[in-house]
């Protein structure tokens, strides 16, 4: 097999590994255009100063030794199987950033024999970029769960992050889903990486030419609807992990009907994309906005809203501390209005330190006043038509399109996966 063909098989088995967008479209390059774009085996991801960097994502390999319900690459799949040496994907990644397809590899696998056999042909790819081709680029490399720690080490040494999907929140859908998976291999090494970013930290306030270690942090995925957690438990899940194990971000992945099998629920319409978008918005909330989890939803209402945004539900829920007034809500309590964002906020407070704000200055500073109107008092006069009751306010704020979305049934296959794999907030 050609390098071609592996390339289009574990380029496409890697496309529910999810951590950032895919391009979704073909662009040919074009004289005095720079670059193209591909859609297969090419995503893209975002650096702190907000450059996109375009990544060669792809597999290892998709052989696999485990069988895990909802994957694809599950042993008991009939489908084309094959593993990139070390020195072929190296070559290959060289290949596509000399011509600048590229600016670095995003490089996940299905689980080769063991863990630990799996870890070290990774390693062995990233040592080959680094040490032979002095590669300088952006590298995200999944780990396997169940690996030694001596290997995750290596890891975090080459790549910029360091990343393990946990797939399940709960230890009954592991063991009923990914029979083969245990909780304590999973959160073994994410917590081991934890450990040594905080001893990074310490290193780097002492010793100025310390080793790096996964200089981007780690992150995780959950898959939402392959089995019965209620949203409450995935964000108590994810805000603990923000919390104890200091993750940069929880990706959500919406469950596809991939693979035939009784113990997945069978989907009568279309996987669950607004539901997962609600996730990544109180996600958002928790990791921004200085939300909690019991906040935004509780054991008598286990799912976020799916017709309102969870900033939107919360405060048609506590009208009893709204309308705020501008000239003297403190920075917390602005990031709770509706339509208010963390820059919004910031802009608030700047600018009523010189004169006392007005709602005609609210324009300048893009706020959405048919979202922020209905909370907010400025200068004593309210930003709303009128005073609304919760039932009257929900309507208003009700999010047209998330409707429209929840009752559509008619999605093709190519917008469900162009749609799961955006991660877009």
């Amino acid at each position: 097999m050609d390098l071609t063909e592996k390339l289009a098989i574990l380029g496409e088995s890697a496309r529910y590994d999810v951590s950032c967008s895919s391009s979704g479209s073909r662009r040919e390059g074009k004289p005095g255009h720079v670059g193209n774009t591909v859609p297969a085996g090419l995503c893209h991801t975002w650096t702190a100063d907000g450059r996109c960097v375009s990544l060669l994502k792809v597999l290892q390999t998709n052989q696999c030794v485990y069988d895990c319900v909802y994957c694809i690459n599950r042993c008991s799949n009939q489908i084309r199987r094959t593993r990139f040496e070390p020195d072929e994907l190296a070559d290959l990644t060289m290949a596509f950033y000399r011509r600048n397809y590229i600016e670095g590899l995003f490089l996940s696998s299905a689980v080769w024999r063991c863990p630990d056999d799996t870890m070290e042909l990774m390693i062995a790819t990233l040592k080959r970029l680094r040490e032979q081709y002095r590669f300088n680029g952006y590298i995200h490399a999944k780990a396997i769960p169940g690996c030694s720690d001596h290997l995750l080490e290596q890891m975090g040494r080459l790549a910029d992050r360091v990343s393990i999907n946990i797939e399940q929140c709960t230890t009954e859908s592991l063991r009923l889903l990914a029979p083969q998976k245990a909780a304590q291999a999973i959160f073994q090494p994410i917590r081991y990486l934890s450990r040594r970013l905080i001893t990074q930290k310490d290193e780097l306030a002492h010793f100025r030419h310390t080793p790096r270690f996964s200089p981007a942090g780690q992150t995780t995925q959950i898959i939402v609807g392959a089995s019965a957690e209620k949203d409450l438990q995935i964000l108590r899940t994810a805000q603990k992990l923000y919390d104890s194990c200091q993750l940069k971000r929880v990706y959500y992945s919406a469950y596809l009907p991939i693979n035939d099998d009784q113990r997945l629920p069978s989907l009568a319409t279309a996987p669950p994309l607004l539901r997962e978008h609600r996730l990544y918005q109180a996600d958002w909330l928790l990791r921004f906005y200085q939300f909690t989890c019991d906040e935004l939803i509780d054991e008598s209402q286990p799912d976020l809203d799916l017709a309102l945004d969870p900033k939107s539900a919360w405060a048609v829920r506590h009208l009893d501390q709204f309308p705020i007034e501008l000239n003297q809500a403190d920075y917390e309590q602005l990031l709770r209005v509706p339509g208010i964002g963390i820059r919004s906020a910031r802009r608030i407070v700047a600018a009523r330190r010189h004169h006392r704000l007005t709602l005609d200055d609210l324009k300048g500073m893009r706020i959405s006043m048919k979202r922020a109107g209905w909370f907010i008092t400025c200068n004593g006069r309210y930003g709303g038509p009128f005073l609304p009751n919760p039932e009257n306010l929900r309507s208003l704020l009700c999010d047209q399109s998330g409707r429209q979305r929840q009752r559509s049934n008619q999605i093709s296959l190519e917008e469900i996966y162009a749609d799961s794999l955006c991660a877009n907030v």
